[in-house]
């Protein structure tokens, strides 16, 4: 985003616009000088106490201006009729009206408004008390000097406002343009997505019924040909979830965390890892895991994996007590068993994988899987079969 420093072509914004205070300060300063100046003179004169009075009054109207712009405008204004009635200089008062004058127009009130007060009092002051001491050249100082002040702080606040609006635009056409390369990127991330699900995921699906076909149509001799086309079957399968995965992440896009999206796929290997982390946060398990290497394949494996974390999830939430977790090989079968007693309370509030257990069934069915649950005597169990390769289990 463009700092508040930046302008539209890069450049640095004056300090005044960054900081407008500082403006404001500076005029104060200088009434304060002239103020202070015009009192040491009248001392050093000697002058009477109508003259110190009078320049009093002014001082207090600028001090009145920090907190009411107004009311002290008029006040520092009109101490110039008690300068000039005392037969006083009124160019100090003068000029600390305009200094008032200059600030207020700057501080966005209205600078017709205060142009024409000050010049009114300076004119009125000039023209009646004064008597018109000094001529015409004296008169058309007063009235510029108020047109002046007024223009100055008027013209200022405009430039400002115009860096202002030079900033927003310069940061509206940046968020745009990143609103806009999001979108692009967006629906190209969904394009592809689409093609991943419209070719390949047709090219696989078509490669597996015709594997299928193939399979029904071998002599039944034809044992070795039979197992090639069934793991072929299998890394078909292991295509469409991998595919799956890759859609998903696709289309969560940005909303998908980094360290999910950079996540290895879940498999058998990572279950003590996920025993570990549900016993960290106070779930008590007895694992019993044994599978041999490279016996199952990897669709399958991440199916167990699912199914041991839901089951896992539900104990938690669900259960009470210690909770067992059996997976291993029996009959050329993957088992998955996971146990634990029913609370009479819910117990932790961890949040699962959003599976619940429709769509555990559906996973493990996808997977040719087949999945019992039950809940008899306060024991919650969940049981699933798996071929090794996917296969249908009967």
């Amino acid at each position: 985003m463009v700092e508040a420093q930046n302008s539209q072509d890069g450049l640095a914004a004056p300090l005044w616009v960054r900081r407008p205070e500082v403006l404001h300060r500076v005029a104060y300063a200088a009434a304060a000088l002239v103020f202070t100046g015009q009192i040491v003179a009248a001392v050093l004169r000697g002058s009477d106490w109508p003259t110190a009075l009078s320049v009093l009054l002014a001082g207090g109207g600028v001090t009145l201006s920090w907190w009411k712009p107004w009311a002290g405008l008029v006040v520092t204004s009109a101490a110039s009729f008690a300068v000039t009635a005392v037969g006083h200089d009124p160019l100090s008062v003068w000029m600390m009206a305009v200094l008032v004058l200059f600030s207020v127009t700057l501080r966005g009130k209205q600078p017709l408004a205060g142009t024409g007060i000050v010049a009114a009092f300076f004119l009125g002051a000039f023209m009646t008390l004064g008597g018109f001491r000094g001529g015409a050249v004296v008169g058309a100082a007063a009235l510029f000097s108020a047109v002046a002040g007024g223009a100055t702080g008027a013209a200022l606040r405009i430039h400002r406002e115009h860096w202002w609006t030079l900033e927003e635009r310069a940061e509206s056409a940046i968020a745009t343009r990143e609103i806009e390369a999001t979108r692009r990127v967006t629906e190209e991330r969904l394009r592809i997505a689409r093609d991943l699900h419209d070719v390949i995921g047709h090219q696989v699906a078509m490669l597996s019924l015709h594997l299928g076909a193939a399979e029904i149509g071998l002599p039944e001799d034809a044992e070795s040909a039979r197992q090639a086309l069934v793991s072929a079957r299998s890394s078909a399968r292991t295509v469409v979830v991998e595919t799956q995965r890759i859609l998903a992440l696709l289309r969560l896009g940005d909303d998908a965390y980094d360290d999910e999206a950079l996540r290895p796929t879940p498999a058998l290997s990572g279950l003590e890892g996920l025993i570990a982390s549900f016993e960290s946060i106070g779930l008590d398990i007895r694992p019993s895991i044994a599978i041999p290497d490279g016996f199952v394949e990897p669709s399958v494996g991440v199916t167990v994996y699912r199914v041991v974390q839901e089951a896992l999830t539900n104990a938690y939430r669900h259960g009470e007590g210690t909770a067992t977790v059996d997976v291993g090989e029996s009959g050329g079968r993957i088992c998955v068993t996971v146990e634990n007693r029913v609370g009479r309370t819910p117990g932790g509030s961890g949040s699962g994988s959003g599976l619940g257990l429709v769509g555990m069934r559906e996973r493990v069915e996808s997977s040719s899987g087949r999945l019992t649950i039950d809940n008899h005597d306060g024991r919650f169990r969940v049981h699933a079969e798996f071929s090794p390769l996917g296969a249908v289990v009967r």
